[in-house]
């Protein structure tokens, strides 16, 4: 069996606001769960319900340790990800395949 892709996504309560990192292999799925509040935790807590920000891998092993990388990163260089990425913050969930 081959490498499985994986992505590395960053989830925001709003511009600006609180901003999560994660990781998956099911990246519409996994922003789904998010939006819907599914799954307790930070994300739903904090009202993360916008994907702002993603990346991805042909190997989800790959993507693990990018997501470690960025978690250690200082808030700045994550915000600076996004807005060079997506300045406007707009929701990228709707540009995913369904």
């Amino acid at each position: 069996m081959g490498n499985r892709p994986g992505y590395v996504y960053i989830m925001a309560s709003g511009r600006n606001g609180t901003i999560y990192i994660g990781v998956t292999s099911n990246l519409a799925k996994r922003v789904w769960e998010h939006r819907e509040g599914v799954v307790p935790g930070f994300t739903k807590s904090y009202d993360c319900k916008l994907l702002v920000w993603f990346v991805a891998f042909d190997d989800i092993q790959d993507a693990r340790a990018h997501e470690l990388r960025m978690k250690k990163w200082n808030r700045a260089w994550k915000l600076r990800e996004i807005e060079e990425n997506n300045p406007l913050w707009n929701d990228l969930y709707t540009t995913l395949a369904p």
